[in-house]
């Protein structure tokens, strides 16, 4: 069930995005689930209650939603994107033993307003990967 169901409708007409049944499901996810999902883990979770939704329909919404900026793609171990919510610039962690992704707090040295050109290039994305072992995993070796 989709608890705040208009303000995902009016977070998706905001971008001129039609709030399909499958786009509200899947907006829904994103939101109570912010763990960096890829797209097989999203379809797992959404087909659950939705046996009709389809891994294309995943994917072309995910496309959809970068393409209007509701969300963010991260590709930090180079074989398969992960997606973000949170729209706002900040740095993630990956865990090399347990495969986790989540966001770290750690400020920018520049700042992330100062970063519009640097040396007359002009910046359009910035990405913070950090990669390591997490303190959970590192707890479990201990």
């Amino acid at each position: 069930m989709i608890k705040n169901l208009e303000n995902i409708k009016t977070n998706l007409k905001l971008v001129e995005i039609k709030p399909t049944f499958q786009r509200l499901a899947i907006y829904d996810y994103l939101d109570k689930n912010r763990i960096h999902p890829n797209v097989d883990v999203i379809f797992e979770n959404i087909v659950k209650q939705i046996p009709t939704m389809s891994r294309t329909t995943v994917y072309n919404t995910m496309k959809l939603f970068l393409e209007k900026g509701l969300i963010q793609d991260l590709n930090i171990t180079g074989t398969e994107s992960s997606y973000d919510i949170n729209t706002v610039p900040h740095h993630h962690f990956f865990c090399k033993t347990c495969s986790k992704i989540f966001d770290i707090s750690i400020q920018c040295p520049h700042g992330y307003d100062q970063l519009k050109k640097i040396d007359g290039n002009q910046i359009e994305e910035v990405h913070g990967y950090f990669k390591g072992i997490c303190k959970e995993c590192l707890g479990k070796t201990n």
